[in-house]
């Protein structure tokens, strides 16, 4: 139904015999023919924020984004509208010998130690999700230093889904359940979200992070995190950078198999919180690198892309990371709501020596971030929260409010003032004082984004091509999948046409798997998403792929693992190890403590509670049964020596499927003496024989097999093996 201007009769009617329901919906279908306001404003573009020029800054003057985004962040009580379902911990940060050069805050000068409180989220799900979910991870780290509080909020990959903050409320309400039936939760495979991808070709990089084996993290331990947005260092000088911040786990850079990821979601939703929490108590502390790629002010236009759009990367192969400091967090929180629930990012919290661009996204959320605290923790004194005080002292003129606990004396409030001799009085640059980078800005007031940001495809070709061949079956399985799902044929073609743009083969194989061809894209205007009412999209047309993007072998995880085993070894590593009455005790507590040693944790899984009886009599402690464990939730899998025990193992059905899952899945798998005869039987038909597997490890003495498996483990997954005819 079209809108309609109110005649003065429905208007005086509407005002004296209101009916609940018109008054509810406004129209009668809940559509209209234009986009309006809250206020019944007609929008002319809904696509872009208002700026001071194409690439200037966000103007506070925007409404209409205002409008849209504090309406979007106070959509849920209490829960928080997005990273709902987190879990948090506390540590300390302390900076190396190098980031004084690039930036004056005082958490970056050598050798200083920060507090700080970090929370790893999913995006999409709400509280009672699970933790293995497709989706983007959230990373954000609270600094308390001691120039106030910093921070740091990121996700665990360096790009967005859109440019400009005006579309976060419409992305969001894309890829969350259908608002008609509240499904799919904590999934993205339905329609509403690829209407939404497939209209807004700005987000296929992202996509393909998504839909890599990023959104599957092994383990919170094991993921990368990245600001996402391009921000400024500022040294004592006062000269300014670019810098994109990186998060680097030590323990390096590892995910699940989607099939593993979606047993784990059965068996233990709560997965990567336990796994955090636990590894915090016993003492394997996670740690982290911060690192900067850094870009000198007159070298902001160099690259083929635009360092301010959030929906790029800066390739570490032509701006590498420079580490600058580390992060361990050593310490579980003591009440979850009380911190992990409360506790309030705002990216609107910095520190002297680091400063915002004119990313356009960034604009947005600075304003978004500080209004959903608002609403969320109950007004503007949810800085006196005790999990979001800051160290450094509180001195300002703002009093009351809701919720307030300081108890301010004396009667100014106010500045100037000569009844308190002026204080607090505004502190000098030299005396640690805030001030915005001076910017010479210069432009109309315009709603249009900078002809710089129209290259959607580049880079998501750059990510492609940068997977290994295990990585590319994982994106175009994990596509088929989502598509799968999506019932209007029109949003399926439209997708296959955007995954042409970025690769043909890519496009080819998913749309093999969805039995049709890919549509041809000739007259077909890709760009629905980028531009106002009145605005020539022709300009603003998505450009093609540039064919010299080549690969970043950062990008990869594959070749990170590959090239990185060595160095990270296995600590914290889960290994299961199979045995029942008549195994070889002494071998196994041979190899538990040769596991233990490299600081992985071992568990033996029995047929039975209580303890297994060895060959000579000897007895150890199971840990687990098969119905109470399964191998998803274990990095490597042990199958002890003992004719008696393996005979057991071969007629119960669970043991074998422990078995066939881990190869499944591309674990590490060591077998003693006839423990190879649960292999075997293990086997799956068609694929390559089980025994002669890479990462498949047999036929050798105890110590030279215990040495052989550690290393298998230290690569975390043997993924060639779904090349070979092995699915996961």
């Amino acid at each position: 139904m079209k809108n309609k201007p109110l005649t003065k009769k429905t208007h005086e009617d509407t005002i004296t015999n209101p009916k609940i329901d018109d008054l509810a919906r406004n129209t009668d279908d809940g559509y209209g023919e234009f986009l309006t306001s809250n206020q019944g404003l007609r929008v002319n573009d809904d696509q872009n924020s208002l700026k001071g020029s194409e690439r200037g800054p966000s103007l506070l003057e925007d409404f209409l984004l205002r409008e849209k985004i504090t309406h979007f962040d106070h959509e849920r009580i209490p829960e928080r509208v997005v990273h709902a379902r987190g879990v948090g911990a506390h540590g300390y940060f302390e900076a190396y010998d190098n980031a004084s050069a690039l930036s004056r805050a005082g958490f970056l000068q050598p050798g200083v130690k920060t507090p700080v409180f970090t929370r790893f989220s999913t995006v999409a799900g709400f509280r009672g999700s699970s933790d293995l979910a497709r989706d983007v991870r959230g990373f954000a780290v609270k600094f308390y230093t001691q120039e106030g509080v910093f921070d740091l909020v990121g996700n665990n990959m360096p790009v967005f889904f859109i440019q400009d903050a005006i579309k976060f409320p419409d992305l969001i309400h894309a890829v969350k359940p259908e608002p008609h039936n509240e499904i799919p939760q904590a999934a993205s495979a339905h329609d509403t979200f690829y209407d939404f991808i497939s209209t807004s070709p700005e987000a296929m990089h992202m996509l393909l992070w998504a839909m890599s084996d990023r959104a599957l993290p092994r383990s919170l331990r094991m993921m990368e995190g990245f600001g996402v947005h391009t921000f400024r260092l500022v040294d004592a000088a006062g000269k300014w950078r670019f810098v994109k911040f990186h998060w680097k786990p030590l323990l390096g850079v590892h995910g699940v198999a989607w099939e593993e990821a979606q047993q784990i979601s059965g068996k233990d939703p709560d997965f990567h919180r336990r796994d955090l929490w636990n590894c915090i108590e016993m003492g394997a502390y996670p740690e982290w690198e911060l690192g900067v790629q850094v870009v000198e002010a007159e070298d902001e236009h160099k690259f083929g892309f635009d360092i301010l759009d959030a929906t790029k990367l800066i390739p570490e192969d032509l701006v590498p990371v420079q580490k600058i400091g580390k992060m361990v967090l050593n310490r579980n929180v003591d009440n979850y709501f009380a911190e992990t629930e409360q506790v309030a990012f705002c990216l609107s919290h910095i520190v002297p020596g680091i400063d915002f661009t004119n990313d356009p996204l960034l604009q947005g959320r600075l304003f978004s971030y500080l209004d959903t605290q608002l609403k969320r923790l109950g007004g503007p004194n949810f800085h006196e929260i005790p999990i979001n005080r800051s160290l450094a002292p509180i001195h300002n003129n703002q009093r009351d409010g809701h919720m307030r606990q300081t108890i301010n004396k004396g009667k100014v409030a106010y500045n100037p003032n000569l009844l308190n001799d002026n204080t607090p009085k505004q502190a000098k640059q030299s005396e640690g004082g805030f001030s915005s980078m001076y910017e010479r800005v210069d432009g109309h007031k315009i709603r249009l984004r900078s002809k710089s940001f129209s290259d959607h495809f580049s880079q998501a070709r750059l990510f492609w091509n940068s997977m290994s061949e295990a990585e590319k079956m994982h994106i175009v399985k994990a596509q088929r999948f989502e598509l799968s799902h999506v019932q209007t044929e029109s949003i399926r073609n439209r997708m296959l046409m955007l995954h042409a743009q970025v690769a043909p083969e890519l496009a080819e194989r998913i749309a093999e798997g969805l039995g049709v061809p890919v549509p041809s894209a000739e007259g077909v205007q890709l760009n629905l998403g980028s531009y106002g009412a009145d605005t020539d999209p022709a300009p603003y047309q998505p450009k093609p792929a540039t064919d010299s993007v080549g690969s970043d072998s950062a990008l990869s995880m594959a070749s990170g693992a590959k090239a990185n085993a060595t160095a990270k070894g296995i600590k914290t590593r889960h290994v299961a190890v199979l045995a029942t009455d008549g195994a070889d005790v002494t071998a196994i507590g041979d190899l538990m403590k040769a596991l233990m040693d490299e600081g992985a944790q071992a568990a033996i899984i029995a047929t039975h509670l209580g303890s297994i009886k060895g060959q000579g009599g000897e007895e150890l402690l199971v840990n687990g049964t098969f119905l109470s464990t399964a191998s998803v939730l274990f990095d490597a899998v042990y199958v002890a020596d003992g004719q008696a025990s393996v005979a057991i193992l071969k007629q119960n059905p669970d043991a074998v499927r422990f078995v066939n899952e881990a190869f499944r899945h591309c674990k590490p798998i060591a077998a003693a003496g006839a423990g190879t005869e649960l292999l075997q039987a293990a086997a799956y038909p068609g694929a390559e024989d089980i025994l002669s597997a890479e990462g498949v490890v047999t036929g050798k003495d105890a110590n030279g097999l215990n040495n052989d498996f550690i290393a298998a483990i230290a690569k975390h997954r043997f993924w060639g093996r779904e090349l070979k005819a092995m699915p996961a």
